[in-house]
Order: C-alpha cells, then sequence, then structure tokens
C-alpha cells in the first residue's frame, strides 16, 4: 500500500483523472443547467484538465513540487469558462501547499487538497453553495480530518470521496437552480470524477493513458425551462493577464469586477491571472485589467444571443475553447474559414460609406466588402465574405461593373453555391434587395431581383481629378461631373445647376421614386438644398435624402 505520493505518482493521478473526465463529458453536461450554453461543464472541465494532461507528456520531474506546478500553470492556461478556472484554482493551492516537497504523505497531501479549496473560495468574490465550491470543501475536510487521525492515503481518498458524494447529492437542495431542474451540480460532479480516478490510479485499479486524448463536441443540456430575462449580465468575458510584476495586488480589481458583473472568478500564479466574469460592460473590464498587466487572450461571448440561438433552433455560438478561436481567426485571415450552413440563403454586398453598410445590413446582407471605384475589391476580399457567410447559398452583389468578374472567379473556389447578381451601381443593389424574399426559390428570386434592378436609372456626381476633353465635353480640373447610367452627362462648375440638368434628364424615365444619397464630404443641408431641385421639378414624385457617407461620389441618386 502506498504511503507516499510521488513526482510518478501525482502524474498518473493527474493523466487518470484526464481520462475519467474524457469518458463522462457528456454525462457532466447533461447536468448543466445555466439558462445559455455558457460552455457546458463536462466540456470546459475536460478541456481544462486536457491541456495538463498534454503538459505532462511532454514532460518529466523527479519533484511532486514540479510536477504539481507543471499542471497548474497548464490549468490556469487551458481553463475554460468558470468550472475550468474554478478547477485549476484548487489545484493552484495544491501546488502552493507541495512547494519544497519531493513526496507527499497523507497529511500533507489532503492539506494540500484545502489549501486548493479555500484558494477556490477567495477567487470566488460571492461564493454559492451548492456548487463544485461545496463539494470541494466538505471531501477536503473530511480528508484532512481523515488524515490527522492517521489514516493511510488510500482511506484519506476513501473519506474524501465518501463526504464529497454525500455533498454533490445535496447540492440540488442548496441551489434552486438545480432543484428547480432537478439534477446535482455539474461541476461538483466533474470534481468527484476527478477524486475517484486518483484513487484509482492510487491502488493500481487505472492505468494513465499515454496517448493524447481528444474532447469531442457534446450535445447541449437543455435550457428550455428558463427565461432570457435570467441573464442580467450578457456578456461571459474570460481573459489571462500576464502580470506587471510577481506580487501584484488583485483585490482591488477583484471589487472593481465585482460592481460591474457577476459570476467572477479569478485564477493566478506568479506570472498571470486569468478571470472569468460575466458583465454588460466588458471593454471596460479589460480596459481596468490592463493596469496590472499586459493582455494576453480574451474571448467575450453574448449571452443573449446565445440564448435567442439556441431557442430558435440553431446551434449557439461559442468560444470557450481559446485555441480552437485562434486557429478559426488565423484561417479567416487567410480566407480558409467556411462558415457551417445555418440558412439556405445568405447575402454578400460590395459598398463604401458607413451608411450604404448600415443600410445594406438592414435589407439583410451577412457580409460586407469594402470597395467600389477606385477601389475594386479582389476574388480573395469577396471568397473570405462569401466564405464566412453561414448559408448554403451566396448571392452576391458587385454594385460596380468592374467588380462583376472578380466576383464570378469566386464560384469554383468555395464550397458554397454562389449567385452573382450583376448589379452595376449600388442603387442597383439596393433595389435588388428590397425584392429578396428568401421564402422563395433561387430561380423566382433571381427572377424578381433582376426586373427590380431593370427598373433603376443610377445618376453619379463627382469631381474632375484633372482636365481633359471627354465625349464631346470640355472639362477643367475641380468642376462637377454628372454621369448618368454610366454615361457623361456633362461638367459644370455650379453644383445647382448640374442638378437641373439631372433632373431633366430624370424625366423621360418618369420616376415614381428618387433617393439621393449623400457622401462623406457632404452636409445634410446641402443635400437637402440639393433635394428641392429634384422636388420642384417633380412634385408628385417621392424624394427621399439618406447618408451613405460614400467616398468618391458626392451623390448617388437612384430614379425608379
Amino acid at each position: 500500500m502506498r504511503e507516499f505520493i510521488d513526482a510518478a505518482a501525482f502524474r498518473d493521478m493527474v493523466l487518470c483523472a484526464e481520462a475519467a473526465l474524457h469518458a463522462n463529458i457528456q454525462l457532466v453536461n447533461e447536468l448543466n443547467v445555466f439558462p445559455v450554453p455558457d460552455g457546458d461543464t463536462g466540456t470546459n472541465m475536460g478541456l481544462t484538465l486536457n491541456n495538463a494532461g498534454t503538459e505532462l507528456r511532454k514532460k518529466s520531474f523527479d519533484r511532486l513540487d514540479k510536477t504539481a506546478d507543471c499542471v497548474a500553470s497548464a490549468l490556469l492556461r487551458g481553463a475554460r469558462g468558470n468550472s475550468g478556472v474554478i478547477l485549476s484554482l484548487l489545484f493552484r493551492g495544491i501546488a502552493k501547499k507541495l512547494k519544497g516537497l519531493e513526496v507527499a504523505d497523507a497529511n500533507q497531501f489532503a492539506a494540500a487538497m484545502a489549501e486548493g479549496v479555500e484558494a477556490a473560495y477567495k477567487a470566488v468574490m460571492k461564493p454559492a453553495e451548492g456548487t463544485i465550491l461545496t463539494v470541494s470543501r466538505l471531501a477536503c475536510a473530511s480528508a484532512v480530518e481523515a488524515a490527522g487521525a492517521g489514516a493511510n492515503l488510500e482511506n484519506t481518498f476513501l473519506c474524501a470521496i465518501e463526504a464529497g458524494n454525500e455533498a454533490l447529492e445535496n447540492t440540488i437542495n442548496l441551489n434552486p437552480v438545480l432543484k428547480k431542474a432537478g439534477v446535482v451540480d455539474a461541476g461538483g460532479k466533474g470534481y468527484m470524477l476527478i477524486i475517484e480516478a486518483m484513487l484509482a490510479s492510487l491502488r493500481g485499479e487505472a492505468i494513465a493513458p499515454t496517448e493524447e486524448l481528444k474532447i469531442e463536441e457534446s450535445a447541449e443540456a437543455d435550457f428550455a425551462a428558463f427565461s432570457e430575462d435570467e441573464i442580467t449580465y450578457a456578456f461571459d468575458t474570460v481573459y489571462i493577464i500576464r502580470k506587471s510584476k510577481p506580487d501584484v495586488n488583485l483585490e482591488p480589481y477583484r471589487a472593481y469586477l465585482n460592481s460591474i458583473g457577476d459570476s467572477l472568478v479569478i485564477g493566478e500564479d506568479d506570472e498571470s491571472f486569468k478571470v472569468h466574469v460575466h458583465t454588460n460592460i466588458p471593454g471596460d473590464a479589460l480596459t481596468e485589467g490592463q493596469k496590472y498587466g499586459t493582455l494576453e487572450l480574451a474571448k467575450i461571448e453574448n449571452m443573449r444571443t446565445q440564448y435567442e440561438d439556441l431557442m430558435a433552433g440553431r446551434k449557439p455560438q461559442s468560444g470557450d475553447d481559446l485555441e480552437k478561436i485562434e486557429k478559426e481567426l488565423e484561417a479567416q485571415a487567410d480566407g480558409d474559414f467556411v462558415a457551417e450552413p445555418e440558412k439556405d440563403y445568405g447575402i454578400v454586398t460590395v459598398c463604401a460609406g458607413d451608411g450604404m453598410a448600415s443600410l445594406f445590413r438592414e435589407l439583410g446582407a451577412d457580409g460586407i466588402v469594402t470597395g467600389g471605384q477606385t477601389m475594386n475589391p479582389s476574388t480573395d476580399d469577396l471568397l473570405r465574405e462569401i466564405n464566412r457567410t453561414p448559408a448554403s447559398t451566396v448571392f452576391v452583389f458587385p454594385n460596380n461593373k468592374n467588380i462583376i468578374m472578380a466576383a464570378e472567379q469566386c464560384i469554383p473556389l468555395t464550397e458554397k453555391r454562389v449567385v452573382v447578381m450583376p448589379t452595376k451601381t449600388v442603387p442597383q443593389g439596393i433595389s435588388a434587395l428590397l425584392n429578396f424574399n428568401p421564402g422563395e426559390s433561387e430561380e423566382q428570386l433571381v427572377e424578381d431581383m433582376k426586373a427590380a434592378m431593370s427598373q433603376v436609372h443610377t445618376a453619379m456626381v463627382t469631381y474632375a481629378a484633372r482636365d481633359s476633353d471627354f465625349d464631346g465635353h470640355s472639362i477643367h480640373a475641380g468642376e462637377y461631373l454628372a454621369l448618368l447610367d454610366g454615361a457623361l452627362l456633362g461638367s459644370y462648375s455650379n453644383i445647382k445647376t448640374l442638378f437641373k440638368e439631372l433632373s431633366w434628364a430624370f424625366d423621360e424615365f418618369s420616376p415614381e421614386y428618387i433617393t439621393v444619397y449623400y457622401g462623406e464630404e457632404v452636409t445634410q443641408e446641402a443635400a437637402n438644398s440639393a433635394a428641392e431641385t429634384i422636388v420642384g421639378c417633380f412634385p408628385d414624385t417621392e424624394v427621399s435624402v439618406v447618408n451613405g457617407g460614400q467616398p468618391v461620389y458626392y451623390y448617388m441618386i437612384s430614379v425608379e
């Protein structure tokens, strides 16, 4: 019977705990009852411990304290979600208490486990009973009592397991949320799986796996019984900050975070600290945190939108796996990321100007590619946005004749079906989207949108960059240029004269609707004045003025 835990034994105990969580992830996930998928508890704890397993397979130590330090550091770095951070704190306390020890007996290891519980309670600003904290506290208290009475390592763990399981069963009575769902605490269950596996390793009943364990995506827990109103703070925020100095005092920061959110947990080692908090102002949390060191990693999730996705039958977006997020962001930067389809049709459009971009988003655009005249986007720019669109079929609106061909080059480059609508101007794209009905077939959509595009005439007002003679017009640098459906109408030194000329040209179309989109260098007052000239010529036509914010063109005018 083993009397001491040495470096090799502790390594095997942690690896067996990793394997036990890996085998029971779904069981723990099914107990998760937070009203949104704030990272399923089993997956979070499994991924957290998986990080320690990965490090232990790379390294070997001849001292217990060095092994414990390796585990604690890996858990902090790999901690996912609230449960993962708490798990890292439990092992951080163990490592702290084992400092200077080559081996540990029952008393020493029980005391180290209790130190971990103390670290976890200190880190949680408002510890709630009926959670992993309760289970670990009562389990470790029993272990300390047993070891103090002379129990060996095996019996010390047995006492901890007996008390821990009793506490786990009682969590349903301590936590109203658990009582409502009729389950025990998920984090507490994960903790019990860990210490049971550690005992099995000590007894020789479990063999530490040598191969890397892969965490599979798990089924979602059932949140249907909860209301979105139960989400007080919307953003689940997790980040790591490298300390400016090892002994930095985080207590003022804890108090600040507690004043702007809840579910606060801060885990730390000598070099870094990791924060998990729910708040409505994540940016403020990160900014304040940088007073204590350098921000290394962060992820922010909107739990309300996750809840809405879940209730709508969509897969909620989650990013608790920071490594996965990093890889996805790198892939997106390389244009390799392809979003899974969540709907039949998606929309990517090209435009320039904040106002134009906002308008297209209001009309249902999933992706906006910045570009237009003088700044044509590349095929790669368009492809990246197509691939990011979560739809099986993506309609692309180039909104410029010089971009249509680049858009068509995307068709064979993606697994998505791409339909390029040959819109030559932004107003054509807007009109087409106004006639986009996702309930129709693809063929009907194309027919309806092309019909709408054909009814649109587009006028552009810009300036002459240089003196020139073009198409019978003598043009002087700085003059206003008016184009109608791509043809030069004339150049003018007076903007009012230009709008009168445009209005006369519009007359042949017998317009019902005219929309004036004014650019980034035009004031609202000037745009209204220009529109008044048009209204004076067409008193029975509906004339609208919209801030497009586009560069290059002072005005884009849609005539229908």
